[in-house]
């Protein structure tokens, strides 16, 4: 048995729902038993493999499409489009999420002094995973058979997976994670700060500041690593949280509007219309049907 087969029974056993969450800590399976249509979701950092299947992503004016095999990584907050592309009841699509973290990245990298530093344009990538990789991850999907060496082995193996990473192709995604003086680490800042204030009037010079760029420097960045330019992706900030407040408050679409800033309802249809394929009450009945929306969920 391949290490990708052994890969799958584990990911078949130990899944149970469309997300099924480990006690590994950042580690969960994602199972899906047919393809979807494509669905909006909110990237957070985080390294997605496919087991089996194929997942298609839709960034800014960016496509991305990846099958068993290979893994896609994000290391910005960023709005999406996401399909699974290719999934059946006899071979569901199957995955696995890992959420990454900062600070075991940049632990890692002060043990690691043959990785080069590196820029990076983009802040996400596909690659294939190498058999060390692949072998790695076998490994950490078996301790869910053995829970009492998790809290020991699970570090371990979480810590020889970014090694990998780091001397992958994506080892300079992975670098501008971990380092907070970075380019990327910067944009981030910029994106955390158009997070919290979503809802007001923001303007890319006090972007930029808030960056340590010049405004023309900070807006190149800013679309190279996002695909987005800051105003585009406030906006799809603005329409995923409306979208989640009327399904999850049960605001009116007014309320919802006004709440994230829009003065004009008909201009918020508009825009809710152009993200999410339907308008805004069409997409809110249509997701009060499913009983389990992932749909809103952030990550793969």
């Amino acid at each position: 048995m391949s290490t990708l087969e052994e890969l799958r029974r584990l990911a078949l056993q130990h899944s149970t729902k469309q997300k099924t969450v480990t006690p590994i800590a950042r580690f969960e399976f994602l199972r899906q038993a047919m393809a979807t249509e494509l669905v909006p979701v909110l990237y957070v950092p985080v390294l997605c493999l496919v087991l089996q299947g194929a997942k298609r992503v839709l960034i800014g004016d960016t496509v991305l499409k990846y099958k068993e095999g290979e893994y896609f990584v994000a290391a910005i907050e960023v709005p999406a489009l996401g399909q699974i592309a290719e999934a059946s009841s006899d071979r569901p699509y199957l995955a696995i999420n890992f959420y990454l973290d900062p600070a075991i990245i940049a632990s890692v990298l002060l043990e690691t002094p043959s990785v080069a530093e590196a820029s990076v344009a983009c802040g996400f990538a596909v690659n294939s995973a190498d058999p060390h990789l692949l072998d790695a991850w076998r490994r950490m999907s078996d301790l869910l058979n053995r829970p009492e060496e998790i809290s020991v082995l699970a570090p371990l193996i979480e810590r020889e997976i970014i090694f990998r990473l780091l001397n992958g192709p994506q080892g300079a995604l992975l670098q501008q994670i971990a380092n907070s003086n970075s380019r990327l680490s910067r944009i981030r800042t910029s994106m955390a700060w158009i997070r919290e204030k979503y809802n007001s009037s923001i303007g890319v010079e006090d972007l930029a500041r808030v960056a340590g760029m010049s405004v023309s420097v900070f807006h190149k960045h800013f679309k190279a690593v996002t695909t987005l330019s800051p105003i585009q992706y406030q906006k799809q900030i603005r329409l995923h949280e409306a979208r989640r407040r009327m399904l999850v408050l049960q605001d009116d679409i007014a309320s919802a509007a006004f709440f994230v800033g829009y003065e004009s309802v008909s201009q918020f249809s508009r825009e809710y219309r152009r993200l999410f394929g339907a308008s805004p009450a069409k997409d809110s009945k249509r997701l009060r049907s499913i009983s389990s929306p992932d749909v809103l969920a952030s990550g793969d």
